[in-house]
């Protein structure tokens, strides 16, 4: 297979979605089945981290820098997906929920408010809409630590009141982790009690290759910081304790050159009235009778490099799981999903910055949507 090969979510079966629930069957918590076959016997307490950025693509180039990382993927190799979109606030919110993205309604980075021209950036969000609200589907911290177990979240300092943590996280106790080692020692606090279950969240190597690109000398650094996490963790599992180690998407580098430009297209603006998703998944929400026009005209611009088609088509497919009624008009009328290396950037109607990034993620090659899930007893 390629790296570039089209490859649709496993849900309910062997993606993102099926960790938690894995693990709470190991825990003991009713109602959950081992949908991975983790087999966890005798384990009573679980350390779950969460690498952002870490496609299994990514691994053999950060073997350099990760020899632990390179070590627990050689042992014991699993890859898993991710779910659709390939991006952090869906992929978060489906580890939380056991959820797909369809019914969690967490469709993307960036989603159009149904009814409205506000578009809405799941990373910046804070309590409006209230997220409860918005994402209304329980979560397994919920679950878990009403059956007795002692759930924890080490996450940055800054994200425990976010909206994203609301949806995602709520029901763990908070545990804040300003750097690799904070994360490190909470992520073991979080297991002193038994049964529990302690998940950990590193953003940097996300951060470093959206800004420096896959393999450069910063991702390199955060590749190794990685390393250290591991170390540290692993170090200090308690005998009865596992890791498991994910993430939520892999990264690939998009050149200048494979760019599309909607702010400086008119052809790409007519009767598109909200762009929302992002580089890689464009969300267009058209103007009265427009659709099938906007279909067309991103159609023939695009190209090869992208697969233009209606929210009906592409719900029809799989990507996003089973849509209920109230979260379909999160999705475009029409959606571009980008193909190869290339994107579609909006300088200005997005933040300047989102389109000066060297790497994205979000579509569904393989590169984006296959994710490790290593486990160590």
């Amino acid at each position: 297979m390629s790296e570039f090969d089209q490859v649709l979510p496993r849900y309910g079966g062997d993606s993102l979605t099926d960790v938690l629930p894995s693990v709470l069957a190991g825990l003991g918590v009713p109602g959950c089945s081992d949908i991975l076959g983790l087999r966890l016997d005798g384990v009573r307490r679980v350390a779950v981290l969460l690498i952002d950025g870490l496609g299994w693509h990514q691994i053999p180039t950060a073997a350099p820098y990760a020899p632990t990382l390179a070590d627990l993927a050689a042992r014991a190799p699993r890859m898993i997906t991710t779910g659709f979109p390939s991006t952090t606030p869906t992929s978060l919110v489906s580890l939380g929920t056991g959820a797909v993205p369809g019914e969690h309604g967490v469709l993307g980075f960036r989603v159009a408010i149904p009814g409205t021209d506000t578009v809405l950036t799941h990373t910046h969000w804070r309590d409006d809409p209230d997220p409860a609200a918005w994402q209304p589907v329980p979560t397994l911290f919920t679950r878990a630590a009403a059956a007795g177990v002692a759930v924890t979240v080490a996450n940055r300092p800054e994200f425990a009141h976010s909206g994203l943590t609301m949806a995602a996280n709520r029901g763990g106790v908070y545990r804040p982790a300003a750097d690799v080692d904070q994360l490190a020692a909470e992520v073991l606090a979080g297991l002193r009690e038994a049964p529990a279950l302690s998940y950990g969240y590193f953003p940097d190597l996300d951060r470093f290759g959206h800004v420096f690109g896959v393999d450069s000398e910063q991702w390199r650094a955060a590749a190794a910081d990685v390393d250290r996490l591991l170390d540290r963790v692993l170090d200090g599992l308690p005998a009865d304790a596992a890791l498991l180690v994910t993430a939520d998407h892999g990264q690939l580098d998009v050149p200048p050159e494979h760019r599309f430009d909607v702010d400086a297209d008119p052809r790409l603006q007519a009767g598109v009235r909200v762009v929302a998703g992002e580089p890689r998944v464009r969300y267009l929400h058209t103007h009265p009778g427009a659709t099938g026009d906007v279909l067309a005209a991103w159609t023939e611009i695009l190209g090869d490099a992208a697969w233009v088609a209606t929210r009906d088509e592409v719900i029809a497919q799989g990507w996003f799981g089973p849509v209920p009624d109230r979260n379909r008009e999160r999705i475009g009328d029409v959606v571009a999903i980008c193909h190869g290396t290339h994107a579609v950037v909006a300088p200005v109607s997005e933040h300047a910055i989102k389109a000066m990034l060297v790497a994205y993620h979000g579509a569904y090659s393989a590169i984006e949507m296959e994710i490790p899930l290593l486990v160590a007893r």
